[in-house]
């Protein structure tokens, strides 16, 4: 399938707070700016595929977009793999549009916690609450003690990818949070959940992003010329919650990573730039080591020196992620990465020819991995 799918246009709405939007709205605000942005009638579209809200999960959510745009599509439904969801849902479209079983696909996620419930990120964990774990840091916080206490990894490190990351954002007039960060004011940040700071934590927002897919040549026939090539994808998944996991500081994105690379035919050393699922500055730390950018326990010295800056060695989340750019989990990773293969990125990386996207849900429970390359 390497190459056999594109995506050919992408959408999104204003992230950060959006008092009185319901995710339906959003949703349909970020379909209609992909669909402009690939040139397809809505009427073209035989797939919907949506992630449900995190903040306030409906039953049937999948049909119910559906009616509110008025499409009856032939493929449809709803998708929650947590933040792993959005990659997960493009490589079920793309599979289907292979097969025969679709041929355009819109692939969507929307959220308003930011104005409208939290409650989800803020509740207790389990039988665990009886000995204070609250909320998602905690469990965030326990895998990065363990990795610090395996490996040495230190607080400076995990600021070394906040800094590049909020940095980028910082160039990004589309984010939610524009606030350049020095290594300096990250030591000067308020704890969360030790060892993570205010600044190893992601935003909360309201917001949506969407994705058209169709196969190279539907694109070809069609004259699409900003196509970007579905190279690999893969999914792993932890499953287990964290207090039964005999080690923390390992994670499915191993297997989504490999299998992703191996569908794409590279290896890490081919990817020219990564946009990797930040909710927390430890995710990115695990997930560099999985996908065999630093050996196991050394991506601590990897990310150090301005390595994941633009014009670092691998410069990553070029638009500011989850950390800057906005928190909705996931699918604003692969508008990036399609930006940057397309060079039409802010902070464009100067002949970028490849670009590795991750998502990642729960505390490091589930993970998808996309592979993008250039339209040829």
């Amino acid at each position: 399938m390497r190459g056999n799918v594109v995506i050919a246009g992408v959408g999104q709405t204003a992230f950060g707070k959006c008092p009185g939007r319901t995710t339906l709205s959003l949703n349909i605000e970020a379909c209609r700016n992909a669909l402009a942005d690939a040139g397809v009638e809505k009427e073209a579209v035989d797939a919907l595929v949506v992630k449900p809200p995190t903040s306030n999960p409906e039953f049937m959510y999948g049909s119910t977009l559906a009616e509110a745009m008025g499409l009856q599509p032939r493929v449809g439904g709803s998708w929650d793999q947590g933040g792993a969801a959005n990659i997960s849902l493009i490589s079920f479209a793309a599979m289907a549009i292979e097969h025969g079983q679709c041929e355009i696909a819109l692939v969507t996620y929307a959220d308003n916690p930011r104005t409208g419930s939290r409650h989800v990120y803020e509740k207790a964990w389990g039988d665990d609450a009886a000995y204070g774990w609250f909320g998602v840091p905690a469990g965030y916080a326990m895998l990065a003690r363990r990795h610090m206490e395996e490996y040495g990894t230190t607080s400076d490190q995990l600021g070394e990818i906040a800094v590049a990351i909020r940095n980028h954002g910082a160039a990004n007039p589309n984010a939610q949070l524009r606030v350049p960060l020095t290594l300096e004011q990250y030591r000067q940040s308020k704890w969360v959940v030790d060892p993570l700071r205010r600044d190893d934590c992601c935003l909360v927002s309201d917001g949506a992003a969407a994705v058209v897919l169709m196969s190279a040549k539907r694109a070809k026939q069609m004259g699409i010329r900003k196509a970007v090539p579905i190279l690999g994808f893969g999914q792993g998944q932890t499953s287990w919650e964290v207090p039964l996991r005999t080690d923390l500081t390992s994670t499915g994105a191993e297997v989504s990573g490999a299998t992703a690379l191996r569908m794409a035919g590279l290896t890490p050393k081919d990817i020219d730039v990564a946009q990797i699922y930040d909710c927390f500055t430890i995710t990115v730390l695990m997930t560099l080591e999985a996908y065999g950018f630093a050996r196991k326990g050394k991506s601590g010295p990897f990310v150090a020196g301005g390595r994941l800056a633009h014009g670092g060695e691998l410069p990553t989340n070029t638009a500011g992620g989850l950390l800057s750019e906005t928190g909705m989990p996931g699918l604003q990773l692969v508008l990036e990465g399609v930006r940057q293969m397309r060079g039409e990125a802010t902070l464009q990386v100067k002949n970028a020819q490849t670009c590795m996207v991750s998502n990642q849900g729960g505390i490091m429970h589930t993970h998808s991995t996309l592979i993008l390359g250039q339209w040829q």
